[in-house]
C-alpha cells in the first residue's frame, strides 16, 4: 500500500468565506495572535502558562500585554511599570475591542518614539470625526456617531484617556488609559481607531448590529497565512534592524588611559 503524500493546500484547497466589516470599531475582538505574533516576532517573551490566559514581556521586561477573560469585565491590559525616566502607567481595553486596534498601541510598544510630537486629535480630525470641548473635557466622536475618544478631568483633579464604540443596542467596548500614558502610544491607538479601511472576520464571528456593512470575501487558507507571515516577517525586519543599529553605533564611553610601558600610578 502506497503512502499519500500531502500536496499542501495547492490548487486544490478549498476557500472559506469571510466578510469585510464597516465601521472597524464594531467589527468584535478577532483573532488575539494579531497582537502576540507580532510581539513575539518583535522578541518580547511569551509568559504564559499552559491553559491560562495570553501574558507577553518586553525585551527589558518594564512592559506586560495581558489578555484574560477569566476575570470580570475580562479583556486587554497593558502595563508599564516605572523606571528613572517614565512613569509608571497602564492601559484597560474591553474584551470586543478589535485586535487591530488594540495592536495600533502594542505594535507602537516595539518601535522607538519618534522625534515628532504626538497629536492624538489631529489624526481624529483627518478622518472627519468631531471635536469639541466641554467643561474640562475634550472629545472627539466619529462621523457615524458609533465612536469616541475623550480626555477627561474630573473635579478632583484626576485625569484619563476614555475610548470606546457602542452601536444603537448598546453592544461594543470601552477602553482607559492612565493620564500618563505616553502620548505617542495614544495617538497610535487613535489612528487605528479612526482607520477607514474595514477588517475581515471569519463566518460566525460577525457581531449582529444594525450599524454595521458587511461584504462576503472567498479567502484561501494560504492566504490568510500569508498575511499573517508578511505581518510576522515586518516585526522581524524591524527588530533585526533596530538591533543592528544598535551593535554598530560607535562607542562613546572614553577608555582609560594608559601611559606607554602599561604601568599605572597607585595612590
Amino acid at each position: 500500500m502506497k503512502k499519500k503524500q500531502w500536496q499542501g493546500w495547492g490548487p486544490c484547497e478549498q476557500a472559506e468565506q469571510h466578510y469585510l466589516v464597516q465601521p472597524r470599531v464594531l467589527a468584535g475582538g478577532g483573532d488575539v495572535r494579531h497582537v502576540s505574533e507580532f510581539l513575539r516576532a518583535s522578541g518580547w517573551r511569551d509568559k504564559s502558562k499552559t491553559g491560562g490566559p495570553l501574558l507577553m514581556e518586553s525585551t527589558d521586561r518594564s512592559v506586560r500585554v495581558a489578555y484574560d477573560l477569566s476575570v470580570a469585565p475580562g479583556g486587554w491590559t497593558i502595563h508599564s511599570r516605572a523606571d528613572g525616566a517614565n512613569s509608571e502607567w497602564s492601559a484597560h481595553l474591553g474584551q470586543q475591542t478589535p485586535v487591530e486596534i488594540v495592536a495600533g498601541l502594542t505594535d507602537a510598544l516595539t518601535r522607538p518614539r519618534s522625534a515628532h510630537a504626538p497629536n492624538v486629535w489631529a489624526l481624529l480630525q483627518e478622518q472627519n470625526w468631531h471635536t469639541r470641548f466641554e467643561d474640562q473635557n475634550y472629545t472627539a466622536t466619529s462621523p457615524d456617531q458609533s465612536a469616541w475618544m475623550q480626555y477627561r478631568q474630573d473635579a478632583d483633579g484626576s485625569a484619563m484617556w476614555w475610548t470606546g464604540a457602542k452601536d444603537k443596542q448598546g453592544n461594543g467596548w470601552t477602553a482607559y488609559f492612565t493620564p500618563n500614558t505616553p502620548m505617542h502610544l495614544v495617538q497610535a491607538f487613535s489612528a487605528e481607531l479612526a482607520g477607514p479601511d474595514p477588517v475581515m472576520r471569519p463566518r460566525g464571528r460577525v457581531p449582529h448590529s444594525a450599524q454595521i456593512r458587511t461584504w462576503s470575501v472567498s479567502v484561501k487558507p494560504s492566504q490568510l497565512s500569508a498575511w499573517r507571515q508578511a505581518r510576522i516577517t515586518a516585526a522581524r525586519a524591524a527588530t533585526w534592524a533596530r538591533n543592528s543599529a544598535r551593535s554598530t553605533r560607535p562607542r562613546t564611553t572614553a577608555r582609560h588611559y594608559t601611559p606607554a610601558g602599561g604601568a599605572r600610578t597607585r595612590h
